[in-house]
């Protein structure tokens, strides 16, 4: 009997999942804004150093929190990576703004600062800016963008948790981030995401979108005698047991990435020699960054290379995913978005990135991965 097959993504319980979950039911609220949410919010804080966060149910949730918060309206420009979710593009789409695209550094992957600079009109209002694979964007070069053009900036940092960029947390890097907790991610609940708010004047209003648009927070705090409908909103919140699963996996957060690092530098070892001779590309990053070891991608010769790849390691039971379609060439970024500039980088970079798998139980699988891969650039398959 051969090695057992190795998924792209398998969840994994890390702590005091079922205690918490138990807890959850015992105490009984498990609509939004408990125990467990509050205990959430709070380790958010601490694991990003944003004075706020403020618990959504998924990533999603948190970029059209964002949104509305920038203020978006017709006619507005956001300038975005094409490389990126969906998520991202859909958030800045539903205000009918517009979703501007440019392309991405060649070697991190991330908004490249230089073509958002040349993308900027009248009409700007925001940058966001996507920390790919976990390895934050050049957040300075940006945030000096911002500055000058009086615009919002914005991390999706949705991969990003426990990553720094010169030191500092993503999540505490621009005006607002959003993180996703979708089971694919370091951290998970299943489905679940949070907003970092890093500007004081933006705490309430956010406070009130996230309450289907009331002031039900103040009301909670005793601030008014009754809440009501004050603004847009929608119930962006998750309820109590989703937060109870996701606290047991933030209080080991640390533990998580260190043994996903692990692995991503094992992978990085295992292909090293494959780099030298110009096989492949390994992931790179700039040296001001810390990534939380949430991907691991090797960057293939064209997309009929990585098709052979990923049929071969599929034959052995691996799952290897590629990553992403650029929302510019999508039916929908077509319509409702724009680009700025050729994105030959993006494209390129869609037609040979593939993943390997990359969870916290990998363990000892890795080397399994990691030897039907060699296998393929070996010209021969392991049986």
């Amino acid at each position: 009997m051969g090695p057992l097959p190795v998924p792209f993504n398998r969840p994994s319980l890390v702590g005091n999942e079922v205690k918490y979950l138990r807890d959850a039911i015992r105490r009984g609220q498990l609509a939004g804004d408990g125990h467990y949410t509050r205990q959430c919010s709070a380790r958010i804080c601490e694991l990003t150093g944003a004075p706020r966060a403020m618990l959504t149910h998924s990533c999603t949730a948190a970029l059209e929190m964002a949104a509305i918060l920038c203020n978006l309206g017709p006619g507005d420009e956001v300038i975005m990576p094409s490389f990126t979710f969906v998520s991202t593009a859909n958030a800045v789409a539903l205000r009918g703004a517009v979703p501007v695209f440019v392309d991405i550094d060649s070697d991190t992957l991330n908004i490249d600062p230089v073509c958002v600079a040349a993308a900027v009109t009248p009409r700007t209002r925001a940058i966001f800016a996507v920390h790919y694979a976990g390895f934050p964007a050049d957040m300075d070069a940006l945030a000096a963008i911002a500055r000058a053009h009086d615009l919002l900036l914005v991390e999706d940092a949705a991969q990003a948790l426990g990553s720094r960029y010169k030191g500092r947390p993503c999540g505490s890097l621009g005006d607002l981030a959003a993180f996703s907790f979708h089971e694919t991610k370091n951290i998970i609940s299943g489905e679940g995401g949070a907003l970092t708010v890093n500007r004081p004047e933006m705490v309430e209003r956010a406070e009130i979108i996230r309450e289907k648009g009331t002031n039900r927070s103040r009301f909670f705090r005793g601030q008014v005698d009754k809440y009501t409908w004050v603004d847009i909103g929608s119930s962006f919140l998750p309820g109590e047991l989703i937060a109870s699963y996701l606290y047991a996996q933030l209080e080991m957060a640390e533990m998580i990435n260190t043994r996903r690092l692990a692995c991503f530098e094992r992978y990085m070892e295992a292909f090293a020699e494959l780099e030298t001779r110009q096989r492949l590309r390994l992931p790179r990053f700039a040296a001001e960054g810390t990534g939380n070891g949430h991907m691991f991608y090797l960057l293939l010769r064209d997309e009929a290379d990585r098709a052979g790849f990923i049929a071969h390691m599929k034959a052995n039971g691996i799952g290897t995913p590629f990553h992403y379609v650029p929302l510019h060439s999508a039916p929908a970024g077509k319509r409702l978005a724009r680009s700025h500039g050729r994105l030959a980088v993006t494209d390129r970079i869609s037609e040979t990135l593939v993943r390997l798998p990359m969870f916290f139980d990998l363990g000892s699988q890795i080397e399994n991965v990691i030897d039907h891969a060699l296998g393929y650039f070996d010209g021969e398959a392991i049986s």
